[in-house]
């Protein structure tokens, strides 16, 4: 099947031919993101420093990510925390050191290294302009999962 890029707003669209177009869709994927911030140099130097990221003069930037991407909805409880928003996630190596990173470049820690047995490693941090960003260890490709206790 012959696929056509389209440009618009300076995103790339895909256009498939008609006769494709009857067959089932694949699920809406990720196909764009966006930080912002009040400061555009601050950013930069943060998102550079921190994850390693090459960025435009203008912002710009491309990522690696997984061909799949885990997610979920979630409802938190009053008590705990925002009861909307969202926030994006990315692998780190040791999310501890990568916490203590984010501070030596203008950021906070929202919570520290948190172990959840049998699903994951996490933390949470913001950039210099409030934005949350969490953080999961990564290794070999995937996410680190710690043992459950008694097993």
């Amino acid at each position: 099947m012959r696929v056509k890029a389209v440009v618009l707003a300076g995103l790339a669209v895909l256009a498939t031919p008609a006769s494709a177009q009857a067959q089932p869709e694949m699920p809406a994927p990720l196909v764009y993101f966006h930080i912002a911030g009040p400061d555009l140099p601050a950013q930069r130097a943060f998102y550079a420093g921190m994850f390693g990221w090459t960025i435009g003069e203008d912002g710009s930037l491309t990522i690696p990510a997984q061909p799949e991407m885990s997610g979920m909805l979630q409802v938190e409880p009053p008590n705990l925390g925002p009861e909307t928003g969202s926030a994006l996630y990315f692998g780190v190596a040791d999310v501890t050191a990568a916490q203590a990173r984010a501070v030596e470049l203008g950021g906070a820690v929202v919570f520290p290294r948190l172990e959840v047995p049998g699903v994951v490693v996490l933390g949470m941090i913001t950039d210099p302009a409030g934005n949350q960003v969490g953080l999961i260890e990564w290794r070999d490709g995937k996410a680190v999962v710690p043992a459950v206790p008694g097993s």
